[in-house]
This record gives C-alpha cells, sequence and structure tokens, in this order.
C-alpha cells in the first residue's frame, strides 16, 4: 500500500511517500528553521504562510522522487493535530484536495502518534506493546503503546514541554534558535554539577512530570550572574540542565515499563536527539533487562514519514476521514478521528 503523506504541525514542511507502514520511498522536508531563528521561536503566521508557499511543490517533488505515479498512490495520510492550528490547516486541507482529486482515502494521524511510529520505520522488528516516551518542543507524555492504535497516557507534562525547556533555555544561553541542539553540544564542554537544579515533584501521579520550574531556575540563574557581574558557567549549566531534564525522563519510564512488564522500550520526539538522554537510557535499559529503541536523527524531527507509517496502521484499522476532517490545535492522544 503506498501512502503520501503530509505533515505540517509546526515549521517543517514535509511530504513523504510510504510503503505498507514501515518502507520509506522518500521523505521530503522543508525546514523553517531559518526563517524563525531571528526571533527565537516559531512565529505562526510565517510558519503558515511559508508551508502555503512550499507544499505542492514538496509533494510534487516527493511523487518524482518515490518513482510513482499518482495513479498509484492508494491512499493520502495527514496529522490533523496537535500542532499551530493555521500551520495544520495548510497540511489538512492540502491532504483532503490531494484525495479528492485522486479519489483515493484519506487517512487523519495524531501527530503525537507519527512520532512514535518512527521506530517502526527504524526497527522493523518492533511491534506492540510497548512502552513510550515522546518528547518534543510541544509535548511529553509516557505512553502505553496496546496496539497500533491503541494507546493510553499513563503521564505526561503538567506545564512546559522538555522541548520547550530547551529552547527558552537557549535563548538566555545566547544560543540559536531551536535550541536542542546548541544546547546539546555546549553540554559536552560543562560539568553536570555546576549547578543543582529543580527536580518537580507532580502531584499524586508519580508519572506526570513538570518543566516550567526547571526553565524558570536556569533563566532567573541567567539573569542574576549579568545583574550581578558574576560569571556565568555556560557550558555547566547547559549540562546540569541536560542531567535535571534526563533525571525527570528516565526513572520514571523505567518505572513505568517495570509495572506494566514491558521489556520493551522506545523514545520518541526532537528531544530524543539529545545525547544525555539517549545515553542515560542506554544505560537504565541495559541494567533492567530491557531492549531499547531509540529512532535516529533523522527520524526524531518532525517527519512526514512517520505519518505515513502511522496511517498505514490507522487505514488498517479503519480509520479514514472525509471532506469534513478539521485541523485542531489540540487533541487527546487517545481520541482517534475516523
Amino acid at each position: 500500500m503506498l501512502i503520501l503523506s503530509v505533515e505540517s504541525t509546526c515549521d517543517e514542511t514535509a511530504v513523504a511517500v510510504t510503503e505498507n507502514g514501515r518502507k520509506v520511498l522518500t521523505d521530503q522536508i522543508f525546514s523553517q528553521a531559518d526563517l524563525h531563528a531571528v526571533y527565537g521561536g516559531v512565529v505562526p503566521e510565517i510558519a503558515s504562510r511559508s508551508h502555503v508557499e512550499v507544499i505542492s511543490r514538496l509533494a510534487d517533488r516527493a511523487i518524482a522522487a518515490a518513482g510513482v505515479k499518482k495513479s498509484e498512490l492508494d491512499a493520502v495520510a495527514v496529522s490533523y493535530a496537535p500542532g499551530l492550528i493555521g500551520a495544520v490547516l495548510v497540511g489538512v486541507n492540502f491532504a483532503k484536495s490531494a484525495a479528492a482529486a485522486l479519489g483515493i482515502p484519506l487517512i487523519p494521524v495524531h501527530h503525537i502518534r507519527g512520532h512514535i511510529a518512527a521506530n517502526y520505520i527504524a526497527y522493523p522488528e518492533l511491534e506492540p506493546p510497548f512502552l513510550c516516551l515522546a518528547i518534543s518542543g510541544g509535548n511529553t507524555m509516557l505512553v502505553d503503546v496496546r496496539d497500533y492504535t491503541d494507546l493510553r497516557i499513563l503521564g505526561q507534562t503538567r506545564d512546559d514541554a522538555a522541548g520547550e525547556c530547551f529552547d527558552k533555555s537557549a535563548r538566555v544561553l545566547g544560543l540559536p534558535y531551536p535550541g536542542g541542539a546548541p544546547i546539546d553540544r555546549l553540554a559536552k564542554e560543562g560539568r553536570d554539577d555546576a549547578y543543582i537544579l529543580p527536580h518537580p515533584f507532580v502531584g499524586e501521579n508519580p508519572y506526570d512530570m513538570s518543566f516550567s520550574g526547571l526553565k524558570t531556575a536556569v533563566i532567573n540563574l541567567a539573569h542574576h550572574c549579568e545583574q550581578t557581574g558574576e560569571t556565568l558557567d555556560r557550558a555547566g549549566l547547559a549540562a546540569s540542565l541536560c542531567r535535571a531534564v534526563s533525571e525527570s525522563l528516565v526513572p520514571r519510564t523505567m518505572a513505568a515499563a517495570a509495572e506494566l512488564g514491558y521489556k520493551k522500550i522506545a523514545v520518541a520526539g526532537g528531544v530524543a536527539a539529545n545525547s544525555r538522554i539517549r545515553a542515560d537510557f542506554a544505560a537504565a535499559a541495559e541494567k533492567a533487562g530491557a531492549q531499547l529503541f531509540v529512532p535516529p536523527l533523522r527520524l526524531c524531527g518532525d517527519n512526514a514519514a512517520m505519518i505515513g507509517c502511522q496511517g498505514y496502521y490507522e487505514f488498517l484499522a479503519g480509520h479514514t476521514a472525509g471532506p469534513e476532517l478539521n485541523a485542531y490545535a489540540t487533541m487527546p492522544l487517545e481520541k482517534q478521528i475516523g
């Protein structure tokens, strides 16, 4: 089954062609990072306009690169939520038009389900059930993947996502946007015990998380040094931040896996590219005798291949939509449209 898939929930426009949920024929991505860097974050209006400008040409390029004809496509999959509403609308409307013009089914895919599915591309042997930590700029959640389309949230951030914490911290450290990779590189030059940073305990659910206090602590430290003339150990603060984020994520994930009796643990999303988090998960999984699945860096960020992969399993489950499909800024992971 050949699926043309579309992703436009934030600042990447992506179109891919995938086969049977596991094989990627092509994944074309246009990044807007340079457009937003001057502002230190994503500007929704700029993101939406850029999607409009490139999405049609990107789709043509993807079909040509895949070496298929439009008549050979079996369905169109699109990320319909969550995301910046204007940006998501561009992708959804393009996908609806493409599906209607080609006379093929339209498959709505939840963006976070797509991130989890990136592991199916990287690891053909991976099958549910397993536990997945989905960590990105907009979401941080522990997910019990009971089946390809049967997912349950065990815990999630109560406020900021882990990626948001990295991006805002990077700004006060004088690093460019997006901040995850620059902080990761800077952290390798510093000591992770240079600063003591908070590790919040959140309410009665041991698997819920919070990163707003951590973000605020980093910002306050940087401002304090600026105002008092003290020298800020930028590398040490970056390393201490990576350690604090990892220590909020890894133990919770391992505890949840033990409670469920799972020996397969996956990590997904842009923050999964962080080298400290990857190393800590590798060590924890080895100690627990668990298999760890972390996608390669090219599949950690937003892409359309992951949408096509998850779209295949949504189609098998009978989840399709018509021209009434809408875009949503928020949507529970467990809820399925179609």
